[in-house]
C-alpha cells in the first residue's frame, strides 16, 4: 500500500483580482475617486515640462494681484528686511585655533566685508544696481515667484574696483536646454548632472525666450564650480522629491484659487459699480402699446423710438412743472405722471467681498503660502492680542526656515567669493603659521566662512511684555544679547559699543536724566501687574523699588 496522499487535481481554484486596496485613497469604485487615476512620472518629468507656464502665471498673479504681490514683499520684509548683515562666527575649534584670534577675525571680516556690502557703488552685484541687501531681496522674490534662484559668480577686472569678485542675478528662465533639445538621462532642463544627480554644469541662454534680438539662440556652459573648488554657479531649490533638478513655487498650487478670486473681486466691483450707477428710476404701469399710440406712434415722418421718448419726456415734464411748489413745512413732494413710480435705486454695495467665500478662498491661498490669514489680508479686524500673536509665531517659523534655505545660502556664497579673494590678497588675519593655501585644504573655507545673517526684526506686539521676556530668557541662561539683539534687527557689538560711547557722554557732560522717565517706567511696570492677561512681573524693579 503506497504511503503517498492522493493528490487531488480538479480543485477549483478561486483567481483572487484586487480592484482596490485597503487604502481608500487608493480606491477605484468610489465615485470620488473613479476617474482620478494620476500618472506615475519622475518629478523632473512632472516639473519642467509645465515650469515655463507655471512660471510665467506665477510672475502674471504678482504683477496684477494685489494679494499676491503683498504676498512677495512680506516674505522679503519679513526675511531681510531694511539691512542684511554679516554675523561672522568662525570656528576656531573645528580650525585649531584661539578665541583671541577668532574675536579678531570677526572683527577685521565683519568691518571690511559690511562697508563692501552696503557700498552705493554696488561692488558685489555685476550689474551694479543693487547692493547685497538688494541682491538678497531680490533672490527671495524670485524664489516665492518660480521657487529657485539662480546666481553665477563673476571675476571683474576693473583697476577701481576695491576687489573682483562680483555675483550676477540669472533670471530661471535662462535656465534651459540648449537649442530646445529635450531632456536625456544627464540633461535635465539646463541642469547637467552625473551619474549620482550632482550638477557639474549649467546651460544658460544668453538672452530671455522671447527677446527679439536674440534670433541666434546662443548659450554659455558655465561649470558648477572651478577646479580647485571655487563656486561658479548657485542653484536654490527645496527638493520635494528625490531626483528633483529644478524647483517649483509654492504659488502653482493655488494659482487657480487666486484666480478665482481676483475675479471674484472684479465682479463684486462691478455690480457695485452699475448698482451706484443710476441714483433712481421711473416706473410705468400703462401698457407699451397704448402709451405708445398716445404718444404718436401713429406718425411715421420720424422714428417711432425717438418720438415715443421726445413726447413722453414732454408731456412728463409739463406735468411736473405744475406741482413742483408743492410742498409741506418746506419738504417738497413731487406729483407723478398717472400710472408711474419712482424707484429709488440703492447705493453700490460691495456684497461679499472679504467674507465667507471669499475669505474661504483667501484662507486656503495664505496656508499655502505659509502666512497666517491676518498677515496676508492684513486684517485684523477679529484678532486679539493672543491670536495674533499665534499667528506671527507661526509665520516667523516658516521665515526663518526660508531665511535660512534661501537668504542664508545666498548671501554666504557670496560671502565665500569674497572670504577666498581676502584670504589671498593677504587682507585677513589667519593664525600662526597659516597661509592662503590653507584656504583649499577640506573643510577650511566651510569653517572660516561660518556665520549667520541678521536679517528683519521679528516685530513686537506689546513692547513691554516682549522685552521683559527676552530679559528673563538671559537671566535665566536660556538666551544671549547676541540671539535677543538680533531679533530685533540689531548686531550685538554694534549695540555695546554704542551703549558703551553714549555712557561716557553721559559721564563726561554730567548729565542727568528727568525723573519723570522713571516714574513712567515705574507706572508701565504697574499696569503691566495689573493687567489680567499677563503673567510676567520685574522683581528686579519691585525689590529697588522697596530698597529706595
Amino acid at each position: 500500500m503506497s504511503s503517498r496522499l492522493p493528490v487531488i487535481t480538479d480543485m477549483p481554484v478561486v483567481e483572487q483580482k484586487a480592484i482596490g486596496g485597503g487604502l481608500e485613497g487608493a480606491e477605484r469604485l468610489e465615485r470620488e475617486t473613479a476617474l482620478w487615476i494620476p500618472s506615475m512620472r519622475s518629478p523632473d518629468q512632472a516639473i519642467n515640462g509645465a515650469k515655463p507656464l507655471a512660471d510665467a502665471r506665477g510672475r502674471d498673479m504678482v504683477q496684477n494681484d494685489g494679494y499676491a504681490s503683498g504676498a512677495v514683499a512680506l516674505n522679503q520684509d519679513n526675511i531681510v528686511g531694511a539691512h542684511y548683515r554679516l554675523n561672522a562666527q568662525p570656528n576656531y575649534r573645528a580650525l585649531g585655533a584661539t578665541e583671541g584670534w577668532a574675536e579678531e577675525f570677526q572683527e577685521v571680516v565683519e568691518a571690511r566685508f559690511n562697508v563692501l556690502a552696503e557700498s552705493q557703488d554696488c561692488w558685489l552685484d555685476a550689474s551694479r544696481r543693487n547692493t547685497l541687501t538688494g541682491l538678497v531681496r531680490l533672490a527671495v522674490a524670485v524664489f516665492v515667484t518660480t521657487g529657485e534662484n539662480v546666481a553665477s559668480a563673476e571675476w571683474i577686472r576693473e583697476s577701481r574696483r576695491p576687489c573682483s569678485t562680483a555675483v550676477q542675478a540669472i533670471s530661471p528662465d535662462r535656465l534651459c536646454n540648449p537649442d530646445g533639445v529635450s531632456d536625456d538621462a544627464n540633461l535635465r532642463r539646463g541642469v547637467v548632472i552625473d551619474s549620482r544627480g550632482r550638477p557639474t554644469n549649467y546651460w544658460i541662454r544668453e538672452g530671455y525666450p522671447t527677446d527679439p534680438w536674440n534670433y541666434d539662440y546662443r548659450w554659455r556652459l558655465i561649470p558648477a564650480e572651478k577646479p580647485w573648488g571655487r563656486k561658479q554657479m548657485l542653484h536654490i531649490i527645496e527638493q520635494r522629491l528625490p531626483d528633483q533638478s529644478r524647483g517649483i513655487a509654492d504659488m502653482v498650487a493655488v494659482l487657480k484659487q487666486m484666480r478665482m478670486t481676483k475675479r471674484f473681486q472684479e465682479i463684486v466691483l462691478q455690480n457695485a459699480v452699475v448698482n451706484a450707477t443710476y441714483a433712481a428710476s421711473i416706473e410705468s404701469e400703462l401698457p407699451s402699446n397704448m402709451v405708445f399710440e398716445q404718444l404718436g406712434g401713429g406718425e411715421t415722418n420720424f422714428d417711432p423710438l425717438n418720438n415715443y421718448l421726445n413726447n413722453y419726456m414732454n408731456a412728463l415734464g409739463s406735468y411736473l412743472d405744475g406741482s413742483k411748489n408743492i410742498a409741506v413745512d418746506g419738504a417738497k413732494i413731487p406729483h407723478l405722471f398717472p400710472g408711474t413710480k419712482l424707484n429709488m435705486q440703492p447705493l453700490g454695495q460691495p456684497g461679499g467681498v472679504g467674507d465667507g467665500f471669499e475669505q474661504s478662498l483667501l484662507r486656503h491661498i495664505a496656508a499655502c503660502l505659509g502666512l497666517s490669514y491676518e498677515q496676508f489680508t492684513r486684517d485684523y479686524t477679529k484678532t486679539n492680542y493672543s491670536s495674533a500673536r499665534a499667528s506671527m509665531t507661526e509665520t516667523w517659523k516658516f521665515m526663518q526656515s526660508r531665511k535660512k534655505s534661501v537668504a542664508d545660502r545666498f548671501a554666504t556664497f557670496v560671502y565665500q567669493l569674497w572670504l577666498e579673494e581676502e584670504v589671498n590678497a593677504g587682507n585677513i588675519p589667519l593664525p600662526r603659521g597659516k597661509t592662503a593655501s590653507w584656504f583649499y585644504e577640506p573643510l577650511v573655507k566651510d569653517a572660516l566662512s561660518t556665520c549667520s545673517w541678521i536679517g528683519a526684526s521679528r516685530g513686537q506686539i506689546d513692547e513691554l511684555k516682549e522685552t521683559q521676556a527676552a530679559l528673563l530668557r538671559i537671566k535665566s541662561g536660556l538666551s544671549t544679547y547676541e540671539i535677543e539683539a538680533a531679533k530685533l534687527g540689531l548686531d550685538w557689538r554694534d549695540l555695546f559699543a554704542q551703549r558703551a560711547r553714549e555712557e561716557r557722554l553721559v559721564k563726561k557732560y554730567g548729565l542727568a536724566f528727568s525723573l519723570d522717565a522713571q516714574r513712567s517706567g515705574s507706572s508701565a511696570q504697574g499696569t503691566l501687574s495689573d493687567d489680567p492677561d499677563s503673567g510676567t512681573q520685574n522683581d528686579d524693579i519691585k525689590d529697588e523699588e522697596a530698597a529706595a
